[in-house]
């Protein structure tokens, strides 16, 4: 790195507001988790025989590792190492599934003795080393497509892995990926993409694939009107007033034939239509609409494939009760019911510290886990869960912030890896506990119980941290 013939002392170098955020929600974790098994019985908050006792070893632990990356691994190593530790991350991955117990279905922990080890936590700092060092090389271009190929690469492995460990949830941090490619030069288009193919598979299992195809052929037409005059001429003059006439009278009552089947027609007929168009006024944009158009109308007729063949049980029972397809208020919505209950009966300014009934009471299962926000929620109130929230935006507007202002390009590229990673966690886990999120098993940063899931987020931290600081150490 770069480097000036001043040294700044250890004030002026570190980002001091980002470590007191990073303290702030620790402690709140570890009251939180006290509050959520204090009925168990443990003698005090530093019982080390209960959860609230083993987290303090851990935070204890955490804040060892994080003096050790900001003070004696060198800064330069993260970069220099990351292929090697990726590829050892990557090798923990594929042992954990053959040689560890199945836990809920889920092969993804190594068990040494009382200790738990998760190299899913892990790998997010693997894969945010190594897509930085990739992505900061000189003559990368994400709009090379041997480029975009290798950092997909880099993101798809490890989250392909993780799937085959039946960790949906950690694999779908992965998806915050995407901001980072975003904000280095991938084309907005992908994320729209990605977003048409949800509202697609939601659509079809909600409602039926003429409502999906018809949306889709709407969305098409409105994005060529609006992009190329060109495209004015047929697809609003050809195919919006036909789509009007379905959406208003689902049955064509003259010819007898379903609606479902006229739109398969049309788009047999403008697929082609714009392809030889599109090529003859050399709009590729064209041809790429008509691309989607058949990408979406596959994917309509696959989504009952997928859903009932390649997802879980489990998983397919979470997305029907998210969606509203069933009501299982005792079963797979339990957990749902009972973290909006407790959530709920926490009102303006919450039950209390350890007065909340749910949490006392143990309505809620995996209350210091996956469900430390129900706590926060009980007990603290809105005011305390909004305090909560505005604490995890700050960590992330802090590092955005840090890392635009790094001049290495590894550094800022690093830095959005960690606060898409946060992000992530946060929507999902948020989303879940107030019925938004089907019910995956994914902690809040930094408050949830687990060593792992500290360590990992300490280390994806403080490893920000410390590249900021070599950075801001010279001028």
């Amino acid at each position: 790195m770069r480097q000036g013939t001043h040294e700044r002392g250890l004030k002026q170098s570190i980002d001091w507001h980002l470590i007191g955020v990073y303290l702030v929600l620790v402690l709140i974790g570890w009251v939180n988790i006290y509050a959520s098994i204090h009925s168990s019985g443990p003698s005090s908050i530093f019982d080390w025989s209960f959860r609230s006792g083993k987290q303090f070893i851990w935070i204890l632990t955490a804040f060892g590792l994080a003096g050790l990356v900001l003070f004696v691994i060198p800064a330069q190593t993260w970069e220099s190492g990351s292929l090697l530790f990726y590829l050892g991350v990557a090798f923990l991955l594929v042992l954990v599934i053959f040689v560890s117990k199945d836990v809920k279905g889920s092969h993804s922990w190594f068990e040494l003795g009382p200790v738990k080890f998760q190299p899913a936590e892990i790998s997010k700092i693997s894969t945010s080393l190594l897509l930085a060092s990739l992505m900061s090389r000189q003559g990368f271009r994400l709009s090379r497509m041997r480029d975009f190929g290798y950092a997909a690469l880099v993101v798809g492995v490890p989250m392909l892995i993780i799937l085959a460990e039946s960790e949906t949830g950690s694999a779908l941090v992965y998806v915050g990926f995407l901001f980072v490619l975003y904000r280095e030069g991938m084309s907005g288009w992908v994320l729209a993409g990605i977003g048409l193919v949800i509202l697609l598979f939601i659509l079809t299992l909600t409602a039926s694939p003429y409502a999906s195809i018809l949306v889709l052929m709407g969305i098409i037409s409105l994005v060529n009107a609006f992009r190329f005059r060109d495209g004015i001429r047929w697809w609003l003059a050809v195919c919006l007033p036909l789509l009007v006439v379905f959406a208003f009278f689902p049955s064509v009552i003259v010819l007898k034939i379903k609606p479902i089947y006229i739109l398969l027609m049309l788009c047999a007929g403008l697929i082609p239509w714009a392809v030889v168009y599109g090529y003859r006024k050399r709009n590729s944009f064209l041809i790429l609409s008509a691309g989607v158009l058949v990408a979406g109308v596959l994917l309509v007729y696959s989504t009952d494939f997928i859903f009932n063949n390649v997802l879980q049980d489990h998983q397919r029972k979470r997305i029907e009760v998210l969606l509203g397809m069933k009501d299982d208020p005792a079963g797979v919505g339990y957990n749902v019911n009972q973290s909006l209950i407790a959530i709920g009966s926490g009102g303006f300014v919450g039950k209390g510290f350890l007065n909340g009934t749910q949490t006392t009471y143990g309505f809620v299962p995996e209350q210091s886990t996956d469900f430390i926000f129900c706590t926060v929620g009980e007990e603290w109130g809105f005011l305390g869960s909004a305090l909560v929230v505005l604490l995890y935006v700050f960590l992330v507007y802090r590092i955005i912030r840090d890392a635009e202002q790094c001049r290495e390009q590894f550094t800022r590229i690093y830095g959005y890896c960690v606060a898409s990673c946060i992000f992530m966690h946060l929507f999902i886990n948020i989303g879940m506990t107030i019925g938004l999120m089907p019910v995956i098993g994914i902690p809040l940063p930094l408050l949830s119980y687990g060593g792992s899931s500290l360590w990992a987020f300490t280390l994806l931290i403080f490893i920000f941290i410390a590249l900021y600081r070599q950075e801001k150490k010279y001028f």
